[in-house]
């Protein structure tokens, strides 16, 4: 049992061993990968600069020497972008005081090569082409534009020299972490297998039955534990997911009503052309035929797609009943026609305020939950409709945009009355809201919003000041299947 017990200590060792050496060599690695992108950066964007410079000293040489104006094309647009490429080497450098000096003698080479260049074509351009070259001829003299472009030649093979350094520094801790798994596993191999053979022959049989019943009973009580917490968690996702949904609904009811009432005015037009008893004006006629085929079907497609949008969220309420929790479905979804579904579900609300919904999203089809999208943006759409200024028209606009990583952004962006900047976290905490507390709610809403986003692998913020209206950016991965995944696991 001794020697059981030391050879499992030596296993643990091992390991804690291997771990902590291969954490260390990946943290190296990241650290060297940084700085290779970093080399990266900067050598692209002295590249930019220099190849800018000679761009326009060769606008300049072939508007002189020939007078064509097709040799300016490039000139300016080099002219143009030279600063900014400047600028952006400039940051780049900021890290690296001895460069500050180089620096601005490179951004004074520019502004004179930029100032002569540009005198010596105007002057080409007048005719006086002797005074233009006599011009570029002087400029040729300066030496700040020869240092300029050794300085720049340095620093780009400065940069080559890391990149190839980074990539020789990345190459050995890949090796290195090769070599300490492989004699890690080796050990541990030996000591599992000593430990084993050890363990066969030396255990009595009793005592292999004793720890075994006492194994049983431990992994029983925590496997009920186990049980016990899921059951509970289970549980308060149900009651949370049941208080989100009651409130969605809401919002669908208000425009069954809206659009009742609307029907009602409708109907009016009707009945009083069907059941005239005399000659009716032009005007009620016309009012009578609108309703009929205008106002009547758009009322109905809006009442149906409300009363649909409340089904599937009655079906999910029930589904939760019956399984504890609802599961996930990825599936291919048109995020604009999703958006579009949503919008048209508050139209009528937005409608009433004179206002608008404006809809710029251009994106292939993702893969995510149709139902988690729904009520993360219904909700949004609810939100600004709720809290909107009383005295404005209300705008809503969605806009997407890509990021990195294969992710997007979605912005839901309102006029309304906005939210303190001291609220900006507080908003998406359950039961916790913000500003004038004179709309119903429970506060659960956004809170309910970050889950599903974080459910399916993204996330939400806000940017907002208080009467001035609010931006919400969701962020999604356009597959959310390994989130969805990860989560079930």
């Amino acid at each position: 049992m001794r020697l059981t017990a030391g050879l499992l200590v030596v296993g643990l060792v091992a390991i804690v061993a291997i771990v902590g050496t291969s954490l260390w060599l990946v943290e190296r690695t990241q650290v060297y990968f940084e700085e290779v992108v970093e080399a990266r950066e900067g050598r692209t964007a002295t590249v930019e600069v220099r190849n800018a410079m000679q761009e326009i000293d060769a606008g300049q040489r072939g508007y002189l020497l020939t007078g064509q104006e097709r040799h300016l094309e490039n000139f300016f647009a080099a002219r143009d972008a030279i600063i900014p490429y400047y600028d952006r080497l400039a940051e780049i450098l900021v890290a690296y005081p001895q460069a500050a000096e180089p620096m601005q003698q490179v951004r004074e080479a520019i502004e004179h090569k930029v100032d002569t260049a540009n005198r010596s074509i105007e002057l080409r351009r007048q005719g006086d082409t002797a005074e233009a070259i006599a011009v570029f001829a002087t400029e040729r003299d300066r030496d700040i534009l020869s240092e300029a472009r050794d300085f720049l030649d340095t620093v780009i093979a400065a940069a080559d020299a890391r990149l190839t350094e980074g990539v020789e520094d990345q190459r050995e801790t890949a090796d290195l972490l090769r070599l300490i798994t492989l004699i890690g596993g080796v050990i541990v191999i030996a000591v599992m297998g000593i430990s084993v053979f050890t363990a066969l022959n030396y255990t009595k049989d009793l005592v292999a039955s004793r720890e075994e019943v006492e194994a049983l009973n431990a992994d029983l009580e925590g496997r009920v534990s186990e049980r016990t917490e899921e059951l509970v968690r289970a549980n308060e996702e149900i009651q949370r997911f049941a208080y989100i949904v009651t409130h969605d609904l809401r919002a669908p009811l208000v425009n069954i009503m809206g659009f009742t009432s609307e029907l009602d005015e409708t109907m009016q037009s009707i009945q009083k052309y069907v059941l005239a008893e005399g000659a009716l004006e032009d005007h009620e006629i016309h009012e009578a035929r609108q309703a009929a085929s205008e106002d009547l079907p758009e009322a109905i497609g809006f009442i149906r797609s409300s009363t649909k949008k409340m089904d599937s969220l009655i079906n999910a309420i029930l589904k939760i009943s019956r399984d504890g929790r609802r599961p996930l479905k990825p599936e291919s979804i048109d995020l604009r026609e999703l958006l579009q579904a949503g919008a048209d579900a508050v139209n009528h609300q937005v409608a009433e305020t004179e206002g608008e919904i404006t809809i710029d999203v251009d994106l292939p089809r993702i893969m995510s939950d149709r139902l988690s999208l729904d009520q993360i943006f219904g909700n949004l759409l609810d939100n600004a409709v709720k809290y909107r200024k009383k005295d404005r028209p209300l705008h809503v606009s969605l806009t997407a945009r890509r990021l990195p990583g294969r992710r997007f952004a979605i912005d839901v962006t309102d006029n309304g009355r906005g939210i303190a900047p001291k609220d900006h976290q507080r908003v998406f905490d359950l039961f916790r809201r913000s500003g004038a507390q004179d709309q119903p709610g429970e506060g659960i809403g956004l809170a309910h919003v970050r889950t599903l986003a974080r459910g399916l692998g993204g996330d939400i913020r806000v940017e907002s000041e208080e009467g001035h209206g609010s931006t919400f950016t969701v962020i999604l991965p356009e597959d959310s299947r390994t989130a969805i995944r990860s989560r079930t696991s």
